[in-house]
């Protein structure tokens, strides 16, 4: 019989890729932190993508990312199944809020911060574009960004969720404990607040893309 040269954390690590969500759910209720790590793993970059993009500040939202995945971990037993990244990201996001309210401002950090170790909107990504189309969608990006981060911290937050992360409707009601109507109208009047922002700054889009602002 051959031995298992991996050792008995290895090995764990490699049974709890095998295991479902709800598996690692049940196994982190009972007071395994191994596999409530690896929940955590999953939704660790979408949760401080979201945070991120919601403080405009790498720092806090670090604290808000950790803040929210103490309180998730604490408050297991009281998730009663269902949409699991929709409860845990409705933590992360409540954190954010607790942050913006006891920095009783809107965070006003660097384009730069706003962009470090954030992945720029899936929506406007295409692999077979040239450098000249890769130049111009960065700068674009890096507009809307600006934008987005003009925007009051509820509109944002429904805006980041939908538009660039691909929340359903539900779920983001789910996570902003919000009525679905609630959710479509802040939608609505962030793209509104964003696609203003575009044209009262059109001489900062890239070239090619100074025609079409009016469809933006």
């Amino acid at each position: 019989m051959i031995k298992s040269k991996l050792s008995p954390c290895i090995c764990n690590i490699y049974k709890m890729t095998l295991m479902t969500e709800e598996e690692l759910i049940d196994s982190a209720k009972s007071g395994d932190v191994d596999s409530f790590n690896q929940l955590i793993y999953t939704y660790e970059r979408l949760a401080y993508s979201v945070a991120h993009r919601t403080l405009r500040n790498p720092d806090l939202a670090a604290d808000a990312v950790q803040n929210g995945f103490v309180k998730a971990f604490r408050g297991l037993n009281g998730f009663r199944g269902g949409n699991f990244r929709a409860w845990l990201m409705r933590i992360v996001t409540n954190c954010c809020y607790d942050i913006l309210r006891a920095e009783k401002r809107r965070p006003t950090e660097s384009l730069d911060h706003l962009l470090s170790g954030v992945e720029h909107l899936p929506y406007l990504t295409d692999p077979q574009e040239s450098p000249e189309q890769y130049t111009s969608r960065m700068e674009l990006g890096n507009l809307i960004e600006t934008g987005i981060g003009t925007l009051p911290a509820d509109q944002r937050v429904v805006i980041v969720l939908r538009d660039v992360h691909g929340y359903t409707y539900q779920e983001i009601a789910d996570i902003t404990q919000d009525a679905m109507g609630t959710v479509k109208s802040r939608l609505s009047r962030a793209r509104g607040g964003l696609r203003d922002y575009l044209q009262q700054h059109s001489e900062l889009l890239p070239e090619t893309y100074r025609h079409k602002d009016a469809s933006l």
